[in-house]
């Protein structure tokens, strides 16, 4: 009962629930980066480089076997061009967080630099304040 109950106050948190939401996000933000990276930045770049799609730039190693319509061996290359996309994915996510993770610490810092307000003495300290202030205007 007691790992149970662990496992209960573990999954509850806030953390971990924080982390699964950033885990979400962080899935949909890569679809959406590789969506920019291979329908948007990429073409263009193919487009200057001579209508080269960098999805079918590859090293042939060994041809594909083929007897009829059937395939007896498939082709085997080393696809750069797909690596070259997901290269450029990841500079883009990395670039994304690193100015996120800075826009953060500037807030951050903001935070702390502000100079907080000093808390207000406690009820009785107040009323011997007055006390003491009164005695003090009387006796001059």
């Amino acid at each position: 009962m007691g790992l149970i109950k662990e496992f209960k106050e573990f999954a509850v948190k806030g953390n971990v629930v924080d982390m699964a939401v950033g885990i979400i996000i962080g899935g949909a933000f890569g679809k959406i980066v590789s969506s920019l990276v291979n329908d948007v930045i990429m073409p263009p770049i193919g487009k200057l480089l001579g209508g080269v799609n960098f999805t079918d730039l590859k090293v042939v190693i060994s041809q594909a076997v083929m007897e009829g319509e059937q395939v007896i061996a498939e082709e085997v290359a080393i696809r750069y061009g797909a690596f070259i996309q997901t290269v450029v994915d990841f500079l883009i996510i990395a670039i994304a967080i690193f100015l996120m993770i800075k826009a953060m610490n500037s807030l951050r810092k903001k935070e702390e630099a502000a100079p907080a307000e000093p808390a207000a003495p406690p009820a009785d300290i107040q009323l011997l304040t007055e006390i003491r202030d009164l005695l003090r205007k009387e006796n001059r």
